[in-house]
């Protein structure tokens, strides 16, 4: 039985359509963003205070827990883009086009079995490990939420951080007025340069990561660019034949660029997967601890909870749509043919399926507890679907199935235990904020199943529009994630890995965690272009100068307005990228041509627009002393 409180605005019609609208947007912008540089970013607070500030000045009259629903539905999408970004492009670079209900219904089934999974834990994690679980990000949302319930003048950023990311990348990549990266070369290193992306989204993405990790993933790229490519370029100078067997082009007549996409590359591919095992690993006694203390609280529940009154604010979604869900998600990937790809005999879907039944629960209790402590930015997603990818690839080995079927298979049930992890991580945020602000579980359960099935036809459509209209690996859209899971699969299935390349990212990043830095940050940053990685640590930079200014105690500060510029920025480019890749694929501008304003006028005025970059940035972060 439930206890009703006084009658609160909830669960609205504006509420959820403000966060249909928000989560097509964050979905199509994320989605762009992670497949740039292989990282999403949270979307619950950009979401919150977007939606008090249309409200107001649409003059609709709301409460706190319309914008809650309404963050809850926006934020669902961010989760859906991680998980399908990080594998599914990897289809396209085996030359694998899958069609666009496919890509819906495996992120749909991703997010649907997250959510489902989740639900039962809320009371444990939420509630009774409150003291012990922050949940960071659901917790700043909440003070977010409580400080724009006053005012919301600050939200203002966001708009102003969509425009200018939008401007700057429709004048770079549709008009092609200047040119988008400046690169110098370095003295006394053969083939090594330093490079700056004139990206909005990146140096937003500093921003948003701060000095330290930004700093760790930069430190990455140098390695790569000013240690590793110079080496192989000093001995490939001396050698007459290629460096490696499988190659023809001698060493010493490769450019920067392709010593990267021949050599580095692979050794970035191995520093990233073993710092992915390797995390998950050290982090077994943390999982193992998440999942006794989940059993434990399914245990030690009493059995007569159910009977007895319920408040309102402890409501949850009942049982059979927990069971449904769970059940629903197993069944389509078991007996449906075109969820995981090609002709699959019944066995074959029937492992797939198992695969998605075993490794998606166990990691979503995983990842609900893990993100309840470092929070989603932190989550280890990629070595979540490292090891699940692992598992899936060996039985197929064995089975000897190493066909392209066989690789689609594997990598989609990668999918959609990614997504259903990511989700996992992003629903106890949002329930952490609700149970904070006094929502109903429930109808953010609700909200959130909504916000799934509306962003996943908005992300698979994104994935859809850039791999058809550019080439994923390509500047564009490199698609980090996606390229190493790629790479994994093939090593295991086909066993055609350069092995020495692997092995010696591996040592590369064992020496860095030895060292005490985030051995999945620097493992990226060795795995992607300086240029990016450059810019993001410029953007780290800028927070540092406006932490190290800020005169307002830490802790008092209810919101940063900077956060907010760079979330606009960061959605503001990726709308803006998903419209111009509309416009190339309609062939109604060109992929690319040379900028109007070329050499050393066109790299100044680039530079002199990261300037102003920055400078917005700054004045946005310092008006952080006025949010107290």
């Amino acid at each position: 039985m439930t206890r009703r409180r006084e009658s609160v605005a909830e669960f609205t019609l504006k509420a959820v359509v403000a966060g249909a609208v928000l989560g097509v947007v964050f979905g199509a912008a994320n989605a762009y963003i992670g497949l740039k540089v292989g990282m999403t970013i949270t979307a619950s607070i950009p979401a919150a205070v977007m939606t008090v500030v249309a409200f107001r000045a649409l003059r609709l009259r709301s409460t706190i827990l319309e914008a809650n629903i309404s963050q809850t539905i926006g934020s669902a999408s961010t989760a859906l883009a991680t998980g399908a970004i990080f594998t599914l492009p990897a289809l396209f670079l085996w030359g694998i086009v899958p069609p666009y209900m496919q890509i819906t219904a495996l992120t749909f089934l991703g997010g649907v079995l997250g959510i489902s999974a989740m639900i039962p834990l809320r009371r444990i994690l939420i509630v009774d490990a409150h003291e012990e679980l922050p949940y960071p990000e659901g917790t700043a949302c909440a003070e977010v939420l409580h400080a724009t319930e006053s005012e919301a003048k600050h939200g203002a950023w966001i708009f102003w951080g969509m425009a200018l990311g939008g401007a700057v990348k429709l004048g770079l990549s549709a008009l092609f007025l200047i040119p988008s990266t400046v690169a110098a070369a370095v003295p006394l290193l053969p083939k090594a340069e330093l490079a700056l992306e004139l990206a909005p989204a990146l140096f937003a993405v500093g921003y948003i990561l701060g000095y330290r990790q930004s700093g760790v993933l930069v430190a990455g790229s140098i390695v790569s660019a000013l240690a590793l490519t110079p080496l192989i370029a000093i001995v490939g100078a001396h050698l007459g034949t290629p460096l490696a067997p499988e190659h023809t082009k001698l060493v010493a007549d490769m450019t920067a660029t392709e010593i990267w996409s021949k050599y580095v590359r692979y050794i970035g591919a191995g520093a990233v997967a073993v710092a992915g095992i390797l995390t998950v690993l050290r982090g077994m006694p943390t999982m193992w601890g998440a999942l006794s203390a989940v059993f434990k609280g399914i245990l030690g529940s009493r059995p007569g909870a159910a009977a007895t009154e319920v408040e309102e604010t402890d409501r949850d979604m009942p049982p059979i749509v927990i069971v449904v869900g769970v059940a629903f998600v197993i069944a389509a990937a078991a007996l449906i043919p075109g969820i995981f790809g090609g002709a699959l005999t019944p066995v074959q879907r029937a492992i797939c399926a198992a695969g998605v039944g075993l490794f998606g629960l166990l990691f979503v209790a995983v990842a609900a507890r893990i993100v309840g402590i470092v929070g989603v930015s932190s989550q280890p997603t990629s070595g979540i679907t490292l090891v699940t990818l692992l598992a899936v690839a060996t039985v197929f080995a064995y089975e000897g199935w190493t066909g392209p079927g066989a690789m689609a298979a594997v990598l989609t049930v990668g999918t959609v235990v990614a997504i259903a992890a990511s989700k996992a991580g992003d629903i106890s945020q949002d329930l952490k904020t609700g149970w904070l602000v006094g929502a109903t579980p429930a109808k953010q359960q609700l909200g959130q199943y909504i916000g799934a099935a509306i962003a996943c036809w908005a992300v698979a459509a994104v994935i859809l529009l850039l791999g058809k209209t550019y080439t994923f690996g390509s500047p564009e859209v490199p698609a980090p994630q996606a390229t190493l899971m790629k790479t994994i699969i093939e090593g295991v299935l086909a066993g055609n890995l350069p092995w020495p390349l692997v092995g010696t990212g591996a040592g590369v990043v064992i020496s860095a965690m030895l060292c005490g830095v985030s051995g999945l940050a620097f493992a990226i940053g060795v795995y992607l272009p300086l240029s990016s990685m450059l810019a993001i640590y410029v953007g780290g930079c800028v927070r540092l100068v406006v932490e190290k200014r800020r005169t307002t105690p830490a802790g008092e500060a209810k919101s940063d307005p900077g956060i907010l510029a760079a979330s606009g920025l960061v959605a503001g480019e990726g709308l803006a990228g998903v419209f111009i890749a509309f416009l190339a694929f309609e062939q109604w501008i060109p992929k690319e041509k040379p900028p109007m304003v070329g050499g050393v006028t066109g790299e100044i005025l680039t530079l002199a627009a990261g300037v102003a970059l920055c400078a917005f940035l700054y004045v946005a972060g310092r008006k952080g002393d006025e949010a107290a």
